[in-house]
């Protein structure tokens, strides 16, 4: 498990580098006209900051829960469980509660309070995928860790599917511009950039859609999947409201 948490901190940063570098030559969308300079440092520091706080406080909340899961809890499955038609199963299962809590993550106002700084942000790009706030991410973490001891799902295939979350997250949130046909071809069975692009538009009605995170027939199985087409133009954001600054990002899930 020690061996996957390492394989799962260089896959983090050597993927998301690597997204991040290919989308300044291969971009999708330019900043609205209205980003100035300054306004885009402000934005990449914001989310950068916000996945820093998630990666100083995961080591004192998150990964102690995971650590005392797998510790604690036996899983009830026989051994005949374990073979790799199974692992692919647990992803599968997994990848199913994701795309339900995240969309409870929108149905619940206490959950969305925390989801809504994801959401703010006004411009798409590898960095929103890091964008999410440390108290949606301990309350995703709970829920899962629930889901996974009700399946007597294992430590090791939780982690490999961490790995999996984050590869489909910080590349269906690029700014990465594909082919046409290739992109056509995978969003056919995964989430691609044009699909979640449409769920970060501003606009509740496509916000409110397209919650799959690695598969997309999760969405049309669900009738969940927005039939509107991706813009560049699309404005991104949360409808009605602004961008804030990373302080009031940050509180803004514990004001009234």
């Amino acid at each position: 498990m020690e061996l996957l948490l390492l394989y799962k901190a260089v896959v983090a940063v050597v993927w998301f580098s690597s997204i991040f570098i290919a989308e300044r030559y291969f971009r999708a969308a330019f900043y609205p006209t209205q980003f100035t300079s300054t306004r885009k440092r402000k934005r990449l520091l914001s989310n950068m900051s916000i996945s820093v706080i998630n990666m100083v406080l995961s080591p004192l909340l998150i990964i102690p829960l995971t650590l005392f899961i797998g510790a604690k809890f036996t899983s009830w499955r026989p051994e005949w469980m374990n073979a790799p038609a199974f692992f692919l199963l647990d992803i599968l299962l997994l990848d199913a509660f994701l795309y339900f809590w995240h969309r409870l993550n929108h149905q619940l106002p206490i959950l969305w309070r925390f989801h809504e700084v994801h959401h703010l942000d006004e411009f798409l790009d590898s960095t929103t995928a890091l964008r999410f706030h440390f108290g949606e991410v301990f309350l995703s973490s709970i829920a899962r860790a629930l889901f996974v001891v009700s399946l007597g799902i294992s430590i090791e295939s939780v982690i490999i599917f961490e790995i999996c979350i984050l590869i489909f997250s910080v590349f269906n949130h690029s700014n990465l511009r594909l082919p046409n046909k290739l992109e056509s071809a995978l969003s056919k069975v995964v989430v691609t950039p044009s699909i979640h692009w449409i769920h970060h538009h501003a606009k509740r009605v496509d916000t409110d859609a397209n919650y799959g995170t690695i598969f997309s027939f999760w969405d049309r199985l669900f009738k969940t999947l927005s039939h509107n087409k991706r813009e560049l133009s699309m404005p991104i954001g949360v409808e009605g409201l602004k961008e804030l600054s990373l302080i009031s990002l940050l509180l803004k899930p514990l004001k009234p």
